[in-house]
């Protein structure tokens, strides 16, 4: 194969990626010298996601051939899931207020008016980029960027089935989607570094989301203990029980909805993404961890539960990492400008309805990237702030699958459109 990577094998691909990870986390924690200047401008996160983009535009490795983001948004995700919401206070996350729904609303209407407003503005300069007749046309390949970027895969394929796009050009909008919408999320995580100085800019109050990050620190603390071989064994079974259940009670749950129910075996219909096993997956998984929160099980917080569930967590991101290919953003510079528009149409709604209701920037970014990148990665740009916020990344990317049809279909047609005006 002309485009296959210098290593193949997922053990050693696994390998260079925690290589890669345990490289940033080291050097992240020198507190003097160059490497201390390096991270006061380059949040670490970011690092972890960007080297392995960087070894995959290099064809080092390839995530067409590796298996390893598979296993860690099915196995990893859902466990530390489960381990992060191990010590949360469900009435705290509530007393979080309006301020995530409305920023989590304002990234959806973002997408459905950037659409538009994106083929107009490229239209201007570039006629051909957005034109396109019968199922060649743009407008209808852009349908599933808007279903990938306010639902998810499930209401991408969705728009793709509705809207009958020529399949062979399919390509081409995937590469959008993986280009701007992996760009968009390594923003994001700048900005978390940066996200006291954001906050400050935005006269917003944070107080509810410093208050929960006490609280669970706080509790912490007071239930910290040097863990036992005991205790890890008991939250790893805690954590791939829950994996299990959830990969059981999603099978059975999408099965029964597709065998008996026509409205989810359509996939032109707006209830198809409920039929979607990923989306009940990480639903169950994130009750199970509710749940145990009620229980004595919260105590193993202090063995560091959370800590593992980061761990999950920070392999994720290097594999999501890996999928982005930096050398893509010149494949298809027309389809590129289009969806660098329509992000940042996005983007300065976001900022703006933000910098009126005083809203602070984690919920800024968290409501973009439950939009954006669905429940995978929502969670990933929560937790970076806390562990204990991951759920509010879940939460809002369950909005997500609700309105994600929907909301993907008055885009599209907008889309339509402004194409024909």
């Amino acid at each position: 194969m002309e485009n296959t990577p210098v290593f193949t094998n997922d053990a050693i691909v696994l390998g260079i990626l925690m290589i890669a990870l345990g490289f940033v986390f080291y050097t992240s924690s020198k507190e003097t010298g160059f490497w201390k200047k390096f991270y006061a401008v380059v949040p670490a996160l970011l690092m972890c996601y960007l080297i392995p983009a960087i070894f995959n535009s290099l064809g080092i490795i390839s995530d067409d051939i590796s298996q390893l983001y598979f296993i860690a948004s099915r196995y990893l995700l859902p466990a530390s899931l489960v381990l992060m919401t191990l010590s949360i206070d469900l009435k705290a996350i509530f007393n979080l207020g309006p301020k995530a729904l409305i920023m989590f609303f304002t990234g959806t209407v973002g997408i459905i008016i950037g659409g538009p407003l994106a083929i107009l503005l490229i239209s201007t300069v570039s006629p051909e980029t957005v034109g396109g007749i019968g199922p060649d046309a743009v407008w209808r390949g852009l349908s599933t960027l808007a279903g990938s970027w306010i639902g998810g895969g499930a209401n991408q394929a969705a728009m793709l089935e509705i809207y009958e796009y020529n399949p062979d050009l399919y390509g081409g909008m995937v590469l959008v989607d993986i280009v701007i919408a992996n760009l968009w999320m390594a923003i994001l995580l700048v900005g978390i570094g940066k996200s006291d100085r954001i906050d400050n800019w935005l006269k917003a109050d944070n107080s509810t989301i410093t208050d929960l990050k006490n609280k669970v620190a706080t509790y912490a603390e007071s239930v910290t203990r040097n863990p036992s071989l005991a205790d890890l064994m008991i939250m790893l079974a805690l954590a791939f029980g829950a994996v299990g259940i959830a990969h059981w009670g999603a099978d059975g749950i999408s099965t029964f909805l597709l065998n008996n129910f026509e409205v989810f075996n359509d996939s032109k219909s707006s209830l198809s993404s409920f039929a979607s096993s990923f989306f009940w997956m990480i639903s169950i998984a994130t009750a199970i961890g509710i749940l145990l929160s009620f229980t004595k099980f919260k105590s193993y917080e202090g063995a560091g539960a959370s800590k593992i569930g980061s761990v999950f967590i920070y392999i994720l991101v290097a594999t999501i990492g890996m999928k982005v290919d930096l050398s893509m953003v010149f494949d298809n510079p027309g389809l590129i400008a289009i969806g660098l528009v329509w992000m940042t149409i996005h983007a300065g709604l976001l900022i703006l309805v933000a910098k009126l209701v005083k809203a602070p920037y984690f919920f800024l970014a968290v409501g973009s990237q439950a939009n954006v990148g669905g429940a995978a990665s929502a969670p990933v740009v929560a937790a970076a702030f806390h562990p204990s916020l991951a759920t509010v990344g879940v939460l809002l990317a369950v909005f997500g699958y609700v309105v994600g049809t929907y909301g993907a279909i008055l885009c599209t047609i907008l889309m339509q459109l402004a194409a024909t005006s």
